[in-house]
């Protein structure tokens, strides 16, 4: 079992707006998170946010710290979110055992040495997507089932974004320091989600999606609400959004994404809201 990691330095919105397509991919797009029997990760200087993925397939793999955090183990100072978008599988928390179905989700709180993920099946395995934070204070390890989510219905067909938001990793579910994690699934017909855009300079967030189509597309948008840029994504990859930033995406055909969050509050009312025709 082997690790990689990623270090992604934070960028202004002055660099941002001379950077090409290339360049902009380079500095946001997460690709490549699942590789088999290892964890991947992607530390970025947004808020100290590290994005992962553990893909156990013919073998377990283990959560180690990776040399940006100079801590002796992952989870010293930091606290992690995990949501299972594969095969049924477990996690292991301190010799605890969680076993985490399809789309079900686990909280992890600071301060535990040794989490192993797996999966139950070779054929069908278990892929784990991660987001971590730093943490303040051990809150205890909770598994989130499917009928412990938070669930709001948000949009309407007229404008294209009717979805479902189902909230994991939330204080009103767990008890947790800074991080926040959730899904959203659009309605059938529906392409575009997080309408109207907003930013909230206070948080930064990362975007990850999936069950897009193999020859499909996600559009993600972001910048400045009056210089804004956009990256194609594919499905199982994650993009960075800055607290500067909008986030928003439109889909070419129907999928699902995972939200997450980190900074110093967690209130929702707090974002500033872009009309939607004065985007430039």
């Amino acid at each position: 079992m082997t690790s990689d990691f990623e270090v992604r330095y934070a960028a202004s919105p002055r660099e941002v707006m001379k950077m090409n397509t290339q360049e902009l991919r380079d500095e946001f797009l997460v690709q490549n998170l699942f590789r088999e029997d290892k964890i991947s990760y992607v530390y970025s200087h947004y808020d100290r946010y590290i994005i992962a993925g553990a893909s156990p397939v013919k073998e377990k793999v283990i959560l180690k710290t990776i040399d940006p955090l100079k801590a002796e183990y992952f989870l010293e100072r930091r606290e992690l979110g995990v949501i299972n978008i594969g095969g049924s599988g477990s996690v292991s928390v301190d010799g605890t055992i969680y076993n985490l179905a399809h789309k079900e989700g686990l909280y992890v709180g600071q301060g535990n040495k040794d989490v192993i993920f797996s999966s139950d099946s070779n054929d069908h395995p278990a892929k784990f997507y991660i987001n971590s934070t730093p943490a303040h204070k051990a809150y205890p390890s909770k598994k989130i089932g499917l009928d412990d989510l938070e669930v709001i219905e948000l949009g309407a067909p007229e404008t294209a974004n009717a979805r479902t938001l189902r909230k994991y990793i939330v204080n009103s579910v767990v008890d947790v320091c800074q991080l926040q994690m959730g899904m959203t699934t659009l309605k059938p017909g529906s392409s575009w989600n997080t309408l109207p855009a907003h930013v909230h300079d206070r948080r930064m967030e990362a975007y990850f999606y999936f069950e897009v189509a193999e020859d499909q597309a996600v559009c993600h948008f972001m910048g400045q609400t009056n210089e804004t840029r956009h990256i194609w994504m594919a499905s199982e990859e994650a993009v960075i959004s800055p607290p500067w930033s909008i986030h928003s995406g439109s889909g070419t055909s129907s999928y699902s994404f995972i939200w997450g969050m980190a900074g110093e509050n967690l209130d929702y009312g707090d974002m500033d809201v872009c009309d939607i025709n004065k985007l430039r």
